[in-house]
């Protein structure tokens, strides 16, 4: 453990601090500073010998937390990362976008303010690859056996580097320019700089994972032939279809979804120019949804200038502590006030869209109402309506599940009645040899649930083609841990 007295000596919780935000809305550079490390060891330190570590089942991927932050609180940087990457393939990626429901099954939490995992988590890493302790895991041998993994967002590359370390030949099929999916294009530079992500390829491409972008799986090159070609198939696409809000001016020209948005504004950001760009600068910006997706809108906004941003959300606003029916080591939903928010705008909670207004095909307003709840359902409430001025509309509403892009015709693979790809309890399809992982085949979810899921398949994959693996499966496919319920 870490200093058995810390949780007592040091009561403060400290995070990492994040740059003034009239000098980081004027780039897309991360929005946080380097942590102080007498600071960061002394958070690592708060870390108690309690005996059941409930952040173990608040983190999908097991992550031996106290283990680390005992070595960081040590100084052992080395010997940290080593037990990080035992049960995380990414903890870059984890350390920058988890919400970290480790932190809130932390037992200190109790009656304290819970230890700062993700910021000790993210340390970790960052002084790994800044001393070049991340290197390449090549196999020893290989199999013989050859797997596509199609999709290369953080589910399909954590299978990927498990299937790879444990000898199968391993071709990841990506349909953008790049290798990331979402980490690249859809996670702006604010929140996560593709550094992060390419340094990670680099270890992956030593290690002998061979990527292929720029081909889409279903219409270049069909899943049959995949499954034909490959012993296996991962299908790892994510949950890319978008939940859409079909009321009246649905069509004006301003109206887009949140993707739309976000896309193309990271492609400019690495150099690129798209032809599909929407610059918000001097426009009005009207964000409908109040999650991560929602915030990373207002975020991008700001740094191209908007005249003004408003979040609106048709539920109530969360409170600032657990409630009753939220008790401690669950996942709460709280108000939370994430970078984005600190740099302007406003959030408004139950407000309801009734439509969107405009002149000539294009927008120029939503109309409103507040939001009442009748025989539980959240309705406008008559005689509320107001108009607030828009030239921009994001719809950051969350996603309904995967794109079929050919699944059922091509492979005969089945969808749920929730839009996932169906699945049995070893990840696989009702296809023999094509399996599933993350949000393609759980729905939306969380980042870490991703990695889990990628995990657990690829254990999944090396057993059906040798016959036992030696690769650990975090969790089941039916898993819901109590921490993010």
């Amino acid at each position: 453990m870490a200093d058995p007295r810390g949780f007592l000596k040091v009561r403060q919780r400290e995070t990492q601090p994040r740059r003034p935000v009239p000098v980081r809305i004027m780039d897309w550079k991360e929005v946080y500073e380097a942590q102080e490390k007498g600071v960061l060891k002394s958070q690592a330190g708060r870390c108690m010998d309690c005996g059941i570590p409930f952040c173990h089942q608040g983190c999908p991927l097991g992550n031996l937390i106290p283990e680390w932050n005992d070595l960081m609180w040590r100084d052992k940087g080395a010997e940290a990362i080593e037990r990080l990457h035992a049960t995380n393939n990414f903890p870059e990626f984890t350390g920058r976008l988890c919400p970290a429901p480790c932190e809130a099954s932390c037992v200190l939490g109790i009656n304290q303010p819970a230890v700062t995992i993700k910021q000790v988590e993210v340390s970790i890493i960052d002084e790994a690859f800044d001393n070049d302790w991340v290197q390449p895991l090549p196999p020893a041998r290989l199999s013989g056996k050859t797997v596509a993994v199609v999709g290369s967002g953080p589910a399909g590359l954590a299978a990927a580097q498990q299937l790879t370390r444990v000898g199968h030949t391993v071709a990841v099929y990506e349909r953008d320019d790049k290798i990331g999916g979402l980490l690249r294009y859809g996670i702006p530079d604010f929140k996560m700089e593709k550094e992060q992500v390419d340094r990670r390829l680099e270890q992956m491409k030593a290690e002998g994972t061979r990527f292929r972008t720029g081909v889409a799986v279903g219409t270049d090159v069909t899943w049959e032939q995949l499954r034909r070609r490959y012993d296996a198939v991962v299908v790892a696409t994510g949950a890319t279809v978008p939940r859409d809000l079909p009321i009246p001016g649905r069509d004006l020209e301003g109206v887009h979804f949140a993707m739309d948005y976000l896309v193309p504004s990271n492609r400019v950001v690495a150099g690129e120019s798209p032809e599909n760009h929407i610059d918000a600068k001097g426009k009005h910006v009207v964000i409908l949804g109040g999650g991560d997706t929602g915030a990373d809108c207002i975020g991008t906004a700001h740094r191209h200038q908007a005249a003004s941003v408003t979040t609106l959300a048709i539920g109530k606003q969360p409170p600032s502590e657990r409630a009753a029916h939220q008790p401690w080591p669950t996942f709460p939903t709280l108000f939370e006030m994430a970078s984005a928010h600190e740099e302007g705008g406003e959030r408004t909670y139950l407000a309801s869209t009734v439509e969107f207004v405009g002149e000539n095909g294009k927008l120029t307003g939503v109309k409103v109402a507040e939001t009442e709840f009748v025989d539980g359902k959240r309705l406008p409430k008559a005689g509320t309506e107001r108009i607030i001025p828009a030239d921009l509309v994001f719809l950051s509403l969350g996603f309904t599940g995967a794109e079929p892009a050919g699944i059922t015709e091509q492979v005969s693979a089945e969808f749920d009645g929730r839009g996932n790809v169906a699945r049995d309890g070893h990840y696989m399809t009702n296809t023999e040899g094509v399996f599933v992982a993350g949000d393609a085949g759980r729905g939306q979810s969380l980042i870490v649930w991703a990695i889990a899921e990628g995990r657990a398949c690829a254990a999944a994959v090396d057993k059906f083609l040798m016959g036992s693996t030696i690769l650990p499966a975090p969790v089941a496919p039916t898993d819901r841990a109590i921490a993010v319920l």
